[in-house]
């Protein structure tokens, strides 16, 4: 029995949902510090970010309009729409720790200059 990698899964999921996924390994990297303190990926800034947040509300979007058309009847399979919201879920949590992690950072420097 073989196990496949979890980025194999990206081959099942939809478009907009294949995008968030690169947007938040982005979002991810930025937010990534090593043990010096410097980012673990250089080069990512604001732009990736602004990405990512904009693959969020896409994300969002997409689980929204599939429970409306899971709602009215329209959608053959529910499982995209619990996947979808999963999914949005899951990016949410993702952001919310990193903007956590941004601004801990931020007032820790405006302590030290202090």
């Amino acid at each position: 029995m073989s196990i496949s990698p979890v980025s194999a899964l990206s081959a099942y999921l939809p478009m907009q949902a294949a995008s968030s996924a690169s947007a938040l390994s982005a979002l991810g990297a930025a937010g990534a510090t090593g043990a010096s303190g410097a980012t673990a990926a250089q080069g990512v800034g604001f732009p990736g970010i602004a990405g990512a947040v904009d693959s969020l509300q896409a994300s969002q979007s997409y689980a929204s309009d599939l429970a409306i058309k899971a709602v009215t009847g329209d959608l053959d399979d529910v499982h995209d729409y619990t996947v979808a919201a999963t999914q949005a879920a899951v990016t949410l949590e993702l952001t919310a720790a990193v903007r956590n992690k941004a601004v801990e950072a931020f007032t820790e420097i405006m302590r030290m200059q202090a």
